[in-house]
C-alpha cells in the first residue's frame, strides 16, 4: 500500500513516553507497531528530562507533537482543528476519556469519526465524561472483560464496543539464569494501595516460615515507598526485601529473568482495580508463574491453575501459601511459567496493533 493511500490516524493522549505507566506503554506499543496506517500523536509535554523526550520523538520521525506541559491537559481539549486540518486525518484515536471532548469537537467540525479507548479505573473516576465519550464515539475499545462490562453499565452500545487487550513486548532471548536465592518480584509504581504491596508485606512472614531464604524484589517508586519500608522494618524482614526504585526496562527484564515468581495481589480500593494488568503478561513472557488477585482485569491476564494462581487478595494466608508452593515446587513453577510464556505470545504487540488497525480502518471507511 502506497504511503499516500494509508489512512491517517491522529492520536490524542494525555500519557506518552518517556513518562511511565500502563496507558503510556499501550499508546507507544500501538504507534510503533502500526504498518498500514500513518499516525501522528498529540500529547502534553512531560515534566521530564528533555533528552528523554528527544530520544522518543526522534525515533518516531517527527510524528509526535507535544503541547505545553503535563498540567496543560486542557490544551488537548481545545479544538485541535489546525492540527487535524494539517494532517488531513481519516480517523482519530482518543486514548483516554479526558481527551474525548477534543475528539468530539474535531468530529463535529470535520466529520471525522473517533475511536475511544476505555480503562476501568478512569471510567469509574469520571462517570459523566465516560457517558459523554460512549455516546459520541463511533467505536470504543475496552481493554478487558471487566472494562467491557463496566462500559455496558455506562450505556455503551454493544455493536460499537470491542474488547482488545493491551500488548506485550516479548523478550528477544529466552536464555535466563534464575537466582540461587528463591526470589519473588513485584513491578508497580508505589502510589496506589490497590496494587497490593501491603498484602505482600502481611504475607511475607508466612512465606519466610516455609522458605527461610526468600527474597522479595520491589520494582517501582512513589509516595508509599517510605511507609512500606517502615512496615518491613517493623516486622524485622529488612534482609528479605529490596526496594529497587524506578528502573530501566533493561533492569526490569534482568530482574524478571532472575526471579522465580511474580506476585502482585491487586484488589479493589476506593473503586480502583486493575483494568487489565499487562504487567502479569510481561512477567509471563519471561517464563514466570504469576500470583494475582482474583478481581478486575487480572482475570483476563492470568489463567488460574494454568499460567499462575488467582487468590483472594486480602487472604494473606492463601497468598503466602500460593507463593510458597511455587517457590518450593520448581517443576510446578516451570510448568506454569512455560504455559504463561506461550500465552503471552498471543498478546505480542504486532498482533494487538494489527487488531486496532483493523478497527481504525473499518471506522475510517464508514
Amino acid at each position: 500500500m502506497q504511503e499516500s493511500k494509508r489512512p491517517r490516524v491522529l492520536v490524542l493522549t494525555p500519557d506518552f513516553p518517556p513518562s511511565h505507566g500502563g496507558i503510556q506503554r499501550l499508546v507507544h506499543g500501538l504507534v510503533r507497531n502500526w504498518s498500514r496506517v500513518e499516525s501522528r500523536v498529540v500529547t502534553p509535554r512531560q515534566s521530564v528530562d528533555e533528552d528523554g523526550l528527544d530520544s522518543i520523538d526522534v525515533r518516531h520521525s517527527g510524528r509526535i507533537g507535544r503541547l505545553g506541559h503535563r498540567a496543560a491537559i486542557a490544551r488537548l481539549n481545545a479544538p485541535r482543528l489546525s492540527e487535524a486540518r494539517r494532517f488531513c486525518l481519516n480517523v482519530l484515536l482518543s486514548s483516554h476519556i479526558v481527551t474525548s471532548p477534543a475528539a468530539w469537537l474535531i468530529d463535529r467540525a470535520q466529520r471525522t469519526p473517533f475511536v475511544q479507548y476505555l480503562h476501568a479505573r478512569e471510567m469509574a473516576e469520571r462517570p459523566h465524561l465516560t457517558r459523554f465519550a460512549l455516546s459520541r464515539a463511533s467505536a470504543a475499545v475496552a481493554v478487558s472483560r471487566f472494562t467491557q462490562d463496566l462500559a455496558r453499565s455506562y450505556g455503551a452500545e454493544p455493536s460499537r464496543l470491542h474488547r482488545i487487550p493491551p500488548g506485550v513486548d516479548m523478550p528477544r532471548t529466552a536464555l535466563r539464569e534464575r537466582a540461587r536465592r528463591p526470589t519473588v518480584v513485584t513491578v508497580s509504581r508505589l502510589e496506589s494501595r490497590y496494587k497490593g504491596h501491603d498484602a505482600m508485606i502481611r504475607a511475607l512472614p508466612g512465606i519466610r516460615e516455609r522458605v527461610p531464604d526468600v527474597l522479595w524484589l520491589v520494582l517501582g517508586d512513589g509516595p508509599l515507598r517510605s511507609e512500606f519500608q517502615q512496615s518491613i522494618h517493623e516486622v524485622g524482614l529488612d534482609a528479605h526485601v529490596r526496594f529497587l526504585g524506578s528502573v530501566t526496562d533493561h533492569e526490569r527484564d534482568a530482574c524478571l529473568d532472575q526471579a522465580h515468581v511474580f506476585a502482585m495481589p491487586s484488589r479493589v480500593v476506593e473503586r480502583k482495580k486493575e483494568s487489565f494488568g499487562i504487567v502479569y503478561l510481561e512477567a509471563a513472557s519471561h517464563g514466570l508463574p504469576v500470583v494475582a488477585g482474583n478481581v478486575g482485569g487480572a482475570l483476563d491476564a492470568v489463567i488460574d491453575g494454568e499460567t499462575g494462581k488467582l487468590v483472594e487478595p486480602t487472604d494473606y494466608v492463601s497468598l503466602a501459601d500460593s507463593i510458597s508452593e511455587l517457590l518450593l515446587d520448581k517443576h510446578r513453577a516451570e510448568t506454569l511459567g512455560r504455559a504463561g510464556e506461550g500465552r503471552a505470545r498471543e498478546f505480542a504487540w504486532p498482533r494487538i496493533a494489527r487488531r486496532v488497525e483493523d478497527l481504525l480502518m473499518e471506522v475510517a471507511k464508514r
